[in-house]
C-alpha cells in the first residue's frame, strides 16, 4: 500500500506544482460551456428543445474528466525519459502498485477538474435538481477518471516519444466525446450511430453524472454502472500487463 499511497501523492504534487497545467485544462471546458450553452441554448429553447444547459453541462464535465484522465498517460513518458520511473521500477514492489497508485493520482486530479467544472457551470446557468445524489455524481466521476486514466496509460506504456502521444490520444479522445452523447440527445441517432454510442464507455459516464445531477438516466443507472465497472476491470487488467513489459 505504500507504493500506491507514493505514487498517488507524487501525481498531485506534479499536478499542483504547474498552475498553468492546471488553468489551461480548464480553458476548454468553459469555452463549450459558455459558447455552446449560450449559443445553441435559445436555438434549442425555441425549438421546445429546454433548457440546453441543463442538458450541457454534464456532458462537459464528462468532457474535462476525460481530457485531463487521458493526458495523465503522458507523465509516464516523461518519467521513463528523465529516470525517476527507473528508480521507481527496480524498487522491491510489485509493478502493478505503482500503475494503481498512478491510476488513483491521475483519477483524483481529473475528480477535481470535473468539479471545478461543475462548480462554474453553476453559476452559469446550471441548476442541479437534487443534491442528494451529488456523491452519486462524483461516483460517476471517479468511474469515468479511473477507467480512461488506466486507458492514457495502456497506450503510453507502449511509446517512446512523448511528441506521438497526443497525436494518438486525440484521435481517440474526440470520437469518444462527440459520441458519447454530451452535446447531444442519443434518443433520435440514426441506427448506425447509436450501435457506435451503445459501445462507447464514455456514453454511459454521461448519462450516469447527468443522471445524477438532473435526475434523468437515459441509459439507466444499472447500466452505467455496470458498463463502466466491467470496462474499468478490463482496461485495469490490460494497462496493469503493459505496464509490467514495460521496458524502463
Amino acid at each position: 500500500m505504500g507504493a500506491i499511497y507514493i505514487m498517488w501523492l507524487r501525481q498531485l504534487k506534479r499536478y499542483w506544482r504547474s498552475k498553468a497545467r492546471m488553468f489551461g485544462s480548464l480553458a476548454q471546458p468553459i469555452l463549450f460551456l459558455v459558447a455552446l450553452g449560450y449559443g445553441f441554448g435559445p436555438v434549442v429553447q425555441k425549438a421546445g428543445g429546454g433548457n440546453y444547459m441543463e442538458f450541457l453541462a454534464p456532458g462537459i464535465i464528462a468532457m474535462a474528466i476525460l481530457f485531463t484522465s487521458m493526458f495523465n498517460g503522458i507523465d509516464l513518458i516523461w518519467d521513463r525519459q528523465f529516470g525517476f520511473l527507473k528508480e521507481t521500477m527496480v524498487a522491491p514492489v510489485p509493478r502493478y502498485r505503482i500503475m494503481i497508485g498512478r491510476t488513483l493520482g491521475g483519477a483524483t486530479i481529473s475528480i477535481f477538474q470535473g468539479l471545478v467544472v461543475l462548480i462554474i457551470s453553476l453559476f452559469i446557468g446550471f441548476h442541479i435538481t437534487n443534491y442528494m445524489y451529488i456523491p452519486l455524481a462524483i461516483v460517476f466521476m471517479f468511474l469515468i477518471a479511473f477507467l480512461f486514466t488506466a486507458f492514457g496509460t495502456a497506450i503510453a506504456s507502449r511509446l517512446e516519444d512523448a511528441n506521438a502521444f497526443p497525436l494518438i490520444i486525440n484521435f481517440i479522445i474526440m470520437p469518444l466525446f462527440f459520441l458519447s452523447g454530451a452535446l447531444f440527445s442519443l434518443g433520435e441517432l440514426p441506427s448506425a450511430l447509436k450501435i457506435v454510442t451503445t459501445l462507447n464507455p464514455l456514453s454511459y459516464g454521461v448519462d450516469g453524472i447527468r443522471g445524477a445531477l438532473s435526475g434523468v438516466f437515459q441509459l439507466g443507472l444499472f447500466a452505467d454502472l455496470s458498463v463502466l465497472i466491467v470496462m474499468i476491470a478490463i482496461v485495469g487488467v490490460i494497462s496493469t500487463y503493459l505496464f509490467n513489459k514495460m521496458e524502463v
